[in-house]
């Protein structure tokens, strides 16, 4: 499919909304099928099912631990309790369905739904890290970046050769993420364990959106942990092409999508990826640099296809950036990109208050009526006369 159009929602957040109203438990195998009728009626092409792998105890803690989710938390909800503080979906203690959003058996019911619909699912998968609570940091601890010694943004993990520190995920620009534990790819056995738990996650679905795709890139990995020694011989080849290769061999129409930055993008794309995130796209227009915005999109033309979006999880709402007559133009402008076209739960609505993933529920906030009429007008196909 040449332009894809993604709907990226928020699994959580909308199954306790959906149940809230419902006045029952919604699971992904009792989703409503005015739903599924409301995203075909969009046209979306694929549903990128965000925030469903299992994930524990540790990593909500290191959730509520953080001064700012809890002062935003009260900021929402109106209460200094942690009730809706959950995990980031993006420290995994398994690649299970969480057993709260229906399992694995719920996961298959609504992707077979959705088939009906001729839509595709998407989902995550975190190569460069797991969260505190996955097995691997007690059972395999030689699969992670690791020292001898305490050094920062590590924590001790004992072993049958005694106590070794392993690291906290990160990006070389930013502190560690505290709720993670960072996976050593220059080695092979990280390498063909991760690769298993693909091909297990595309088994369930069309595709897969890769966080933060270039961290695992060699000389990225190698400037962000070269203050930490490997444990094993080195494997010089590239993951992503190994990987991409391992699920195409029985699934050869599988999506690959991959979020990245640094304008690593056509590198990315030379390794096997379908689709490439386009920061620079969403930088510009935010920016109401249109001279800019033009010249990228002539530059990038034909050396990578983009994925394109006014917002995500990561981003603020674009109803908080832009003017209404701006949100409008941008939304027009983003539709008629060439490459994957996502749209982001809650955009469609006008939502100004960006949700953190921690949280298991919706910042509450009204729909606004004039960015609902818009969206459904530029979204929904007409009937032939």
């Amino acid at each position: 499919m040449d332009r894809p159009l993604v709907f990226e929602l928020n699994t959580r957040c909308r199954l306790r909304e959906l149940s809230d109203n419902a006045d029952r438990e919604i699971t992904l195998a009792t989703v409503p099928d005015a739903e599924f009728l409301r995203w075909k009626k969009f046209g979306f092409t694929h549903l990128w099912l965000m925030g469903i792998w299992t994930t524990g105890p540790k990593s909500r803690n290191a959730a509520c631990e953080r001064s700012d989710l809890r002062a935003l938390a009260a900021e929402a909800f109106e209460t200094s309790d942690d009730t809706w503080l959950g995990s980031s979906p993006y420290a995994i203690a398994d690649y299970a369905v969480a057993s709260s959003l229906g399992g694995l058996k719920g996961l298959r019911h609504f992707r077979k739904k959705l088939g009906e619909y001729g839509i595709g699912l998407l989902l995550d998968f975190v190569p460069n890290h797991v969260g505190p609570d996955h097995s691997w940091v007690e059972s395999k601890p030689e699969l992670f970046v690791q020292s001898a010694m305490e050094k920062p943004e590590t924590f001790p993990v004992k072993t049958s050769n005694g106590t070794v520190w392993l690291a906290r995920g990160r990006d070389p620009y930013f502190p560690a993420w505290d709720d993670t534990v960072q996976l050593d790819y220059r080695n092979q056995s990280p390498r063909n364990a991760m690769i298993e738990v693909l091909k297990s996650v595309a088994n369930e679905c069309d595709g897969v959106r890769c966080d933060m795709a270039m961290l695992v890139l060699n000389d990225v990995f190698d400037r962000t942990w070269h203050d930490f020694p490997p444990t094993a011989p080195i494997a010089r080849s590239e993951f992503w092409p190994e990987a991409i290769a391992a699920v195409r061999k029985t699934r050869p129409t599988f999506q690959f999508i991959a979020e990245a930055y640094w304008n690593l993008e056509p590198r990315l794309q030379s390794l096997g990826f379908d689709f490439i995130y386009d920061k620079a796209f969403y930088d510009e227009l935010v920016r109401r640099d249109s001279d800019a915005l033009r010249e990228h999109i002539k530059a990038t033309d034909h050396s990578f296809n983009p994925v394109r979006f006014l917002e995500n999880h990561d981003e603020p709402r674009i109803a908080s950036l832009l003017s209404l007559e701006e949100h409008k133009a941008a939304a027009i402008l983003l539709m008629n990109q060439p490459g994957m076209r996502l749209l982001h739960d809650g955009q469609l609505i006008g939502r100004k208050q960006r949700t953190p993933v921690q949280f298991e529920r919706y910042w509450p906030e009204p729909p606004d009526p004039e960015i609902t009429d818009f969206y459904q007008s530029l979204l929904c196909k007409k009937p032939k006369r």
